[in-house]
């Protein structure tokens, strides 16, 4: 829910500093459909509110497939400063669930103070839930997990990770600069 915070700051940022949000639609962003691919294999693989997955075979290859159609559009697109931002955390999410058997791993005390005790007690019984296991010594890359949070009393407070906080921080970066370019 961070990407979600991001966005709304970044265009009230946007709309704050002059921006006009009808410049969003006019900037030509190549290979969109990529990012709408993307989409539909998560939503597939992991549906929203924690369902079961409407695909259950192959979820770690295609959780992955879907990383990959994200940094094709962003690489398509790099020309535009602000999505360098979320290339970075792209690339830090891509490494640290690749290396941890296509999982994101999570803090159990970040969820907790996140406000999500169902969620660290789910995962201390079960392997994984969704696209999340829980960090433990055999976890790589920690610091690249899920560990950050939004305290309880912030309405979609969440754990999320260093790369979750880069591509935050680009799509309050990006929508500014969006909302004010002339092409």
């Amino acid at each position: 829910m961070i990407l979600v915070w991001g966005a709304v700051l970044g265009l009230l940022v946007g709309w704050l500093s002059g921006g006009r949000l009808h410049r969003l639609g006019g900037l030509s962003l190549r290979g969109g459909w990529l990012v709408g691919l993307a989409l539909v294999i998560q939503i597939l693989i992991f549906p929203l509110g924690g369902g079961r997955p409407i695909i259950p075979w192959g979820t770690v290859p295609l959780h992955l497939l879907s990383y990959a159609c994200l940094a094709g559009f962003l690489l398509l697109n790099l020309r535009h400063w602000p999505l360098a931002f979320l290339a970075a955390g792209l690339i830090a999410n891509l490494l640290v669930i690749s290396l941890n058997s296509g999982y994101m791993p999570a803090d159990a005390g970040a969820l907790l103070r996140a406000g999500l005790p169902e969620l660290a007690a789910q995962l201390q019984e079960e392997k994984h839930v969704g696209n999340v296991v829980l960090m433990g010594e055999d976890t790589r890359l920690n610091w690249l997990g899920d560990w950050l949070y939004l305290p309880e009393v912030i309405p979609l407070a969440t754990a999320f990770s260093p790369g979750d906080l880069a591509i935050g921080l680009g799509l309050v970066a990006f929508f500014p600069y969006a909302m004010r370019k002339e092409e």
